[in-house]
């Protein structure tokens, strides 16, 4: 087993809405309706923003943010997706090539460079109010936007969905959408909170997610968190923590059920390939496969969209009798919202709705095509997504 340094430079190496009042309700201005709308107006003063904002970032600097940002840029697609997860989709005009996914992003500038990292000049020229700059983003590149005269923001890495929960608070603060980011979080927490109940009672089947190499998901990492959320049992989180590299044979004698995978394995056969071929996963051809992106990226619909997809591979009967939360039957009336609807998580309503549509045909990970995948195991992509 090889530790996070080592980790590190093999990547381096291989990359050079309510109800509707129900049939003889209270009339329009009876006292219920007074008293439903001043609990209204108090959860919106709950989670308004404030500003002049300060705050200390991942790089020691003390941001401060005079007024709401009408302009902002992302670095890394966990940032951009937050963003379009808590009503900030129309300030962003900037963000980078693996957060092209996103609806819209097509008329959004790409400020990527050529290959990995982030070309100075193109962030500067969009102008940005706001860069926030996910953890991948070079300390290099942020000091060199911040001599260019931009507001610069970079988050610490998410390692839990509690962190996703805080680094959503914090988007939602530093950009004027702090009731936005207080719903993304609800509806984030209430469909965990689903998962753990419904698979509480069943047992955990043993679960391994690979990266390549035998680069696999260790403890305390974003999706760990997922996949314990949803009911599995990370058997590399029993030892390691971080991306840790297994031998063949401590794989072998950890011997998963189920092998978590994204398309880009997949298609390259990982699971046929050995030691993973010899364990009772590959021997079952036992798989759970979800989306790149959202396994990858730590933000809310991220862990909506992995939960739900890894719930249902691991608990399908669980999974199917859960009551699911849509994103449209949050609000922040009441702490308990009666639901107007049972989220259906087989079919993509918008760009907001959870889908269990996991095979993808065009995001082979982030950036790479099958060719890379195959002769470099897509190491680079996989982890560059993951440290967001």
């Amino acid at each position: 087993m090889r530790t996070s340094t080592t980790l590190l430079a093999v990547l381096l190496v291989l990359t050079a809405g309510v109800a509707p009042a129900a049939a003889g309700g209270p009339a329009v201005g009876s006292t219920s309706d007074a008293l439903a709308t001043g609990a209204s107006a108090a959860a919106t003063s709950q989670h308004e923003c404030s500003f002049p904002f300060t705050a200390t970032d991942a790089t020691g600097t003390e941001v401060t943010i005079e007024e709401p940002p009408e302009r902002v840029t992302t670095l890394g697609p966990s940032a951009a997706q937050t963003m379009w997860e808590i009503g900030g989709k129309p300030q962003v005009v900037g963000l980078d090539q693996y957060a092209t996914y996103l609806e819209g992003a097509e008329s959004r500038t790409n400020v990527s460079a050529g290959g990995f990292g982030y070309s100075v000049e193109t962030v500067v020229g969009t102008e940005a109010d706001l860069v926030l700059a996910a953890n991948v983003a070079p300390d290099d590149t942020i000091a060199k936007l911040r001599e260019a005269g931009m507001t610069v923001y970079k988050f610490e890495a998410a390692t839990s969905i509690e962190a996703v929960a805080e680094k959503t608070t914090m988007t939602g603060k530093l950009t004027g959408n702090c009731e936005g980011a207080a719903e993304a979080n609800k509806w984030m927490m209430q469909n965990v909170e689903t998962a753990r109940d419904v698979t509480a009672g069943e047992d955990s089947p043993r679960a391994l997610a690979p990266l390549g190499s035998g680069y696999v998901v260790g403890d305390e990492t974003f999706i760990d968190s997922v996949l314990t959320a949803a009911g599995g049992e990370n058997v590399a989180a029993r030892n390691a923590t971080g991306y840790p590299q297994l031998s063949d044979e401590l794989i072998l004698e950890l011997d998963p059920e189920i092998l978590v995978l994204q398309p880009w394995m997949e298609m390259a056969g990982l699971a046929n390939q050995e030691p993973y071929a010899s364990t009772t996963a590959g021997e079952q051809n036992a798989t759970v496969v979800v989306n790149a992106n959202y396994l990858n990226q730590p933000a809310p619909r991220s862990v909506v969209y992995a939960t739900w997809n890894l719930t249902e591979g691991f608990h399908p009967d669980a999974f199917a009798s859960a009551e699911w939360t849509a994103r449209s039957e949050v609000t922040l009336e009441t702490e308990t919202p009666t639901p107007t609807e049972t989220a259906t998580p087989t079919e993509v309503v918008d760009d907001t709705e959870p889908t269990t549509e996991t095979t993808e045909t065009t995001t082979d990970g982030p950036g790479f095509g099958v060719g890379a995948v195959v002769a470099a195991l897509a190491l680079g992509s996989v982890l560059l997504s993951r440290r967001e």
